[in-house]
C-alpha cells in the first residue's frame, strides 16, 4: 500500500511546460479532478488550449497508473480510483472535483 501511495503522489507532480499549466487552469476553474482519476474540462466547450492540457496530463497519468498497477499487482482502475480519492483530499479551496456521482463540486 505504501508503494501505491508513493506512486500515486508522484502522479500529482505532472505539471509540465504548457502554455496553460494545471495550477492556472484549476485557479481559473477551467479543469478539475474527474471521478475517473483523470483531469477534465469543467466547462464545455473547452478551448483548444484546455483540451491540449487535459490530453497531455491524462496521457502521463495513464502511463503512471499502468506502471503503478503493474508494480502493486492491482488494476489500472483501482489505481485511478485511489488517485481520485487522494486528489479530492488535496483539492485546494476554490478548485473543482467531481463527486462520486460525477457532478462538479467547488471545494
Amino acid at each position: 500500500m505504501k508503494r501505491l501511495l508513493a506512486a500515486l503522489l508522484m502522479c500529482c507532480a505532472f505539471t509540465g511546460a504548457f502554455a496553460l499549466d494545471i495550477d492556472e487552469a484549476k485557479d481559473r476553474g477551467l479543469v478539475g479532478e474527474a471521478r475517473t482519476g483523470y483531469l477534465a474540462a469543467v466547462q464545455q466547450p473547452a478551448s483548444a488550449e484546455v483540451k491540449a492540457l487535459v490530453a497531455e496530463v491524462n496521457a502521463k497519468r495513464k502511463a503512471q497508473f499502468e506502471r503503478t498497477a503493474e508494480k502493486t499487482d492491482t488494476t489500472v482502475l483501482q489505481v485511478a480510483n485511489r488517485f481520485w480519492e487522494l486528489a479530492v483530499e488535496r483539492t485546494a479551496p476554490g478548485h473543482y472535483y467531481q463527486d462520486a456521482n460525477g457532478d462538479w463540486q467547488k471545494k
